[in-house]
């Protein structure tokens, strides 16, 4: 029984298999010629891979980038980080984690198949982290065993439901109606950002359409502008390191030159990270109409925050920037109040904060996303510090998540949990429960709930 769940574990962790599969699934259903659902399901999975690739050449290069600006600048503190703290918990909370990730998986379905949250998660890996996280802080209210896993698994299930729903308008916009939802464990944090952008500034200034000289014209190409602007960051925080640190880093290479080399490759990263969203949207989209007609009636896949970062790759650059500044200023705020830092962690403050310029963007446009990343650095920077001592009674010391809808749902839960105990927990899970069936019960012309969009 462990080996199965453990194979299907590593299934449901594999974002690429997962949308591979809907992808099978949904040309199976509209009857596609096999050479049709062949291509169809390994395209995705290819162009899956190829964000992930992307993804990951962009996180280890700026690994040296975050040590480069600890050291130059003498900061010291806790740098948030989903990975590391699941790591840790993996090894005290293996067995539970990955039971609470198939339930929730199972009840995402139902959900969308019985409710008006027609919304498929597919972003395997966070749901994995929220599967984490909802194990550590259910069973500190006394839970244990198959009662662990239900509750968690339908608190996981649920709220991989409703989250593409709170802010699907705003997703909308994003995407100008093209059949996607965001299925990311950061999104109350866009959708909040895309609400500030709405405040600022207006859609129609939207940050692809900065008029640039003729002479500066290079700067349209995203690759180029985004290889320039990390330079410049690199070469700011190689300066302020030393090159006897820095040597550390690049093994034996120029200081200089590693800077440019590291801001060179992350602008690949980016670039290839566009070309795997391409490849995905171009054959899941259709694939999915299959889920949508035949098996789950109306259904909208939810997929991971950089699938967006085609739709505004200006954005992208500008909400990474102003992020950053806002985590900067937030952990200077915490310093003034004597909390724990929270440094900068630039692998959440790069995909959060292109996300949230990106939602921003679209109601707000340039203003909007300057506005909407900034707020999304402070509450990705005020979040984990919050979390922190959640995890902290839990045996995670220095240690904490680092997108935003992780702060919120272990914080209210731990909240709960440490007030009323599993009573507090029974009612969050009632609570989510009539959110989730009264929409049935209201008469309305769409289908999906929040989808504004839909005919």
């Amino acid at each position: 029984m462990i080996e199965i769940l453990e194979f299907l574990r590593d299934v449901l962790q594999q974002p690429a298999l997962l949308i591979g599969m809907v992808s099978f699934v949904g040309l199976v259903a509209l009857g596609k010629p096999f050479y049709k659902i062949m291509t169809g399901t390994l395209k995705p999975i290819l162009g899956y891979l190829m964000l992930g690739a992307g993804a990951g050449f962009i996180v280890t290069n700026l690994d040296p980038l975050g040590k480069m600006i600890e050291k130059g600048f003498h900061i010291t503190g806790v740098v948030p980080n989903n990975e590391a703290i699941v790591s840790v918990a993996q090894k005290i909370l293996g067995v539970e984690t990955m039971s609470i990730l198939v339930v929730g998986l199972i009840v995402n379905l139902l959900i969308a198949r019985f409710t008006k949250y027609k919304y498929v998660f597919l972003t395997g890996h966070h749901s994995f982290f929220m599967a984490c996280l909802l194990s550590a802080v259910l069973g500190t209210s006394g839970m244990k065993g198959l009662e662990l896993i239900l509750c968690g698994g339908f608190i996981l299930g649920a709220w991989s439901s409703i989250s593409p729903a709170i802010g699907q308008k705003y997703t909308n916009k994003v995407t100008d109606g093209d059949g996607i939802a965001l299925g990311h464990f950061g999104s109350l944090a866009y959708y909040i950002s895309a609400w500030v952008g709405s405040k600022v500034g207006k859609p129609e200034e939207s940050t692809e359409k900065i008029k640039i000289p003729e002479k500066w014209g290079f700067l349209r190409d995203t690759t180029v502008s985004t290889a320039i602007t990390m330079m410049f960051f690199y070469l700011i925080a190689a300066i302020a390191a030393g090159p006897t640190y820095v040597a550390t880093l690049s093994e034996g290479m120029s200081p200089i030159l590693f800077a440019v080399m590291s801001g060179f490759k992350f602008a690949v990263g980016v670039t290839i990270v566009y070309s795997g969203v391409r490849m995905i949207l171009g054959d899941l989209i259709p694939a999915f109409q299959g889920i949508a007609t035949k098996v789950i009636p109306d259904a909208v896949p939810a997929v991971d925050c950089a699938v967006f970062f085609t739709y505004a790759p200006t954005a992208v650059v500008i909400g990474f920037v102003v992020s950053f500044i806002g985590g900067v200023i937030g952990m200077i705020i915490l310093g003034i109040l004597g909390g724990v830092l929270i440094i900068p962690g630039l692998v959440p403050h790069f995909f959060c904060g292109a996300t949230a310029g990106i939602f921003g963007n679209a109601t707000g446009g340039r203003k909007g996303a300057v506005c909407g990343a900034f707020v999304n650095g402070l509450l990705i920077t005020f979040a984990p510090a919050l979390l922190l001592p959640v995890l902290g009674s839990l045996g995670f010391q220095n240690t904490t998540f680092g997108d935003f809808d992780f702060g919120v749902l272990g914080i209210t839960l731990g909240l709960i949990s440490s007030a009323t105990g599993q009573m507090g927990i029974f009612a969050v899970i009632a609570i989510l429960f009539v959110v989730l069936l009264v929409p049935n019960f209201i008469p309305s012309k769409n289908k999906v709930i929040n989808n504004p969009n839909e005919e």
